[in-house]
């Protein structure tokens, strides 16, 4: 069974396409809510995947909190990834 989302609700991210073909990701995230996902060392992995329609705000992007736990012995490197 997958386990369930949690979905950061306090952000806005909109792409912007670029003529030749670029593009960026424009992100606003509530940093209240932010601190309320972190871990104990103040990390908060996100997931940012792309709408199937863009919302009524223009939002073509949602987050949601990535669980990805790294593993305990990386070297002393307290790097989410």
């Amino acid at each position: 069974m997958a386990k369930e989302k949690t979905y950061i609700n306090k952000c806005a991210i909109k792409e912007h396409k670029f003529d030749d073909g670029g593009s960026v990701l424009n992100c606003a995230f509530g940093v209240d809510e932010l601190k309320e996902h972190a871990d104990e060392n103040g990390w908060v992995n996100i997931t940012i995947s792309q709408r199937r329609e863009p919302s009524e705000k223009g939002n073509t992007h949602y987050a949601y909190k990535d669980d990805y736990e790294p593993k305990k012995d990386n070297g002393g490197d307290d790097l989410p990834f």
